[in-house]
């Protein structure tokens, strides 16, 4: 699958959140439209205790595949992936997910941007990164890398988002390049 990629390049989209995100992705997803043409790799702040449960929740809301990650996993367009609890999520440049249990970032493991920077390195103008409600700064200076990568950062509308600290200090940052809110980025995953 991973030579696929090299001579048939897909979207990437992540999306990362905290406190508030949940409520986001029960919105989301639902929305979006199957088969999806992205990949959509999510990564929100949990519980360190393996738990299935929000992956179940979450399946229960699209008819798109939805599973948490896996040691090794290729990266492919048409599923979702979840981040699994207590693990760092990386993107390998054999575009495969690699888990890492190192120190927490930003008081948190899986950290957003983690995943985001990774992604960034391997995708570049391919990722899409998404920024939702939470209550730490994580998750900017992931933004910052996909920007810098050509990829493109949009931000949940603070007024939207049930916690607006996390996308209020993309704001600041000037970790952007669109503000959204749930409907704007259901309609941009489905324009991928």
């Amino acid at each position: 699958m991973a030579q696929d990629w090299l001579t048939q390049p897909h979207p990437v989209v992540v999306i990362g959140g905290s406190s508030g995100s949940i409520e986001v992705l029960l919105t989301l997803l639902p929305g979006l439209r199957s088969p999806l043409r992205s990949a959509l790799i999510v990564v929100v702040h949990r519980r360190n205790t393996a738990d299935s449960t929000l992956s179940e929740l979450l399946a229960l809301r699209t008819r798109i595949p939805l599973k948490e990650v896996d040691e090794k996993e290729p990266v492919e367009a048409g599923v979702i992936y979840l981040a699994p609890a207590d693990y760092h999520l990386l993107i390998e440049t054999d575009f495969t997910f690699s888990l890492d249990d190192s120190e927490k970032i930003n008081y948190t493991r899986p950290a957003i941007d983690v995943t985001f920077e990774s992604a960034a390195a391997v995708y570049g103008p391919w990722l899409t990164g998404i920024l939702v409600s939470g209550a730490n700064a994580d998750g900017v200076n992931g933004l910052l890398a996909i920007r810098q990568a050509g990829g493109r950062a949009l931000v949940q509308k603070p007024e939207t988002a049930l916690v607006d600290f996390m996308p209020q200090q993309a704001v600041q940052q000037q970790a952007f390049d669109q503000l959204v809110d749930v409907d704007d980025m259901i309609a941009y995953i489905n324009s991928l």
